[in-house]
């Protein structure tokens, strides 16, 4: 685990958003992404009957759509354990090799960070 005071101010804040937008939506994951100038991109998990996407490919997809280049960071605030190797592949395809996601509990601790490209 990490300590969320010990996390770059940047990183923080994202974690803080994607736990704001789970929260929020009482969805059971919530994301932020940051692409390469700096904005931010925030989404919660989407269950509709014909359209179901994790609270990261979201907020992956709200970045392609506003024409962002790269990532350079993601957060996940989940109860799960792990992020799905389709998650990391989508932050994968717009960042740059290595691109952090920091997956977090509900209560923002980091539990870890992952490397965009693993598996």
């Amino acid at each position: 685990m990490t300590d969320s005071s010990a996390l770059d101010p940047e990183d923080r804040k994202i974690v803080t958003l994607a736990r704001s937008a789970r929260a929020r939506n009482a969805v059971p994951e919530g994301a932020a992404v940051r692409d390469d100038t700096g904005r931010t991109y925030v989404a919660g998990t989407v269950d509709l009957p014909s359209l179901k996407l994790s609270a990261l490919r979201t907020a992956v997809a709200m970045a392609v759509a506003s024409g962002a280049a790269s990532l350079e960071a993601a957060a996940v605030v989940s109860d799960v354990e792990s992020v799905p190797a389709e998650d990391l592949a989508a932050v994968a395809d717009l960042g740059a090799a290595g691109t952090p996601v920091l997956l977090a509990g509900t209560d923002g601790t980091v539990r870890a960070t992952l490397s965009a490209d693993s598996e």
